[in-house]
């Protein structure tokens, strides 16, 4: 119940009642604050938590959602929140009393809720237009590729399009053309690195396809008002 304001990379969601939002793995996030009123569950798990008995890593890579460049508010109908509801119920009382431990039953009702999501997240993506398949498609690219390929004209070549219609599609889904959304995926990037690691300025920029470490500096500093050194400090203090 309440309202829930989060910034997940570059955008920002609002969950409301029976609602979830999912933050992958190595995404860059933010909360400002938490109202008072605000009530509802948190899951945090490893991916490790998946494989074993009941699971495999072939089936982490059917849910989309967890990864980076997927949806991360699905939606459901009402009847579906209920049972999601229960599968997190069920996962807050059985975490409680054995704490991990308890794989035998923490696994089952872990995926049954991650099935649940992906079943109705699914059917969201088959209603989706070939606009909003194409912007899916293309982020998907540009996270995997953003050590190496910064240009519009490559990934239009891989997804089979004009770089043209790759621009409109994007701008219709998104609102941001191609470029920006390279862009933005290029600073997360960094982000992240200069917050989990402890690489060089220098290594950083490489790692993000910028070899040369002042043009990297200066579009960081563009964007986000900070040096990356000044970034990785106000880091440190928090």
């Amino acid at each position: 119940s309440g309202t829930h304001k989060i910034k997940i990379g570059f955008e920002e969601y609002t969950t409301q009642s029976n609602e979830i939002i999912v933050v992958p793995a190595g995404q860059i996030f933010s909360i400002e604050s938490i109202p008072i009123d605000l009530k509802g569950f948190i899951c945090q798990f490893h991916p490790d938590v998946l494989i074993g008995k009941y699971g495999n890593l072939e089936m982490i890579n059917d849910f989309n959602f967890l990864k980076i460049w997927g949806n991360p508010k699905p939606c459901f109908p009402d009847k579906e929140s209920e049972f999601i509801i229960q599968l997190l119920h069920r996962l807050q009382i059985e975490y409680t009393e054995s704490g991990i431990t308890n794989l035998d039953i923490l696994q089952p009702y872990l995926i049954a809720l991650l099935c649940e999501i992906n079943k109705n997240a699914l059917k969201a993506a088959k209603k989706g237009t070939a606009a909003t398949v194409l912007t899916s498609k293309f982020k998907e690219l540009i996270y995997a590729n953003i050590n190496q390929q910064h240009q519009v004209d490559y990934y239009a070549s891989i997804l089979n399009v004009s770089p043209n219609h790759l621009n409109k599609s994007i701008k219709l889904v998104t609102d941001k053309s191609p470029t920006k959304w390279i862009e933005e995926t290029i600073l997360l990037e960094a982000k992240y690195l200069l917050y989990q690691t402890n690489l060089s300025i220098s290594e950083i920029a490489m790692r993000v396809g910028h070899y040369d470490q002042s043009y990297f500096s200066r579009i960081f500093k563009k964007s986000e008002g900070l040096s990356p050194i000044q970034f990785r400090k106000r880091i440190d203090k928090s």
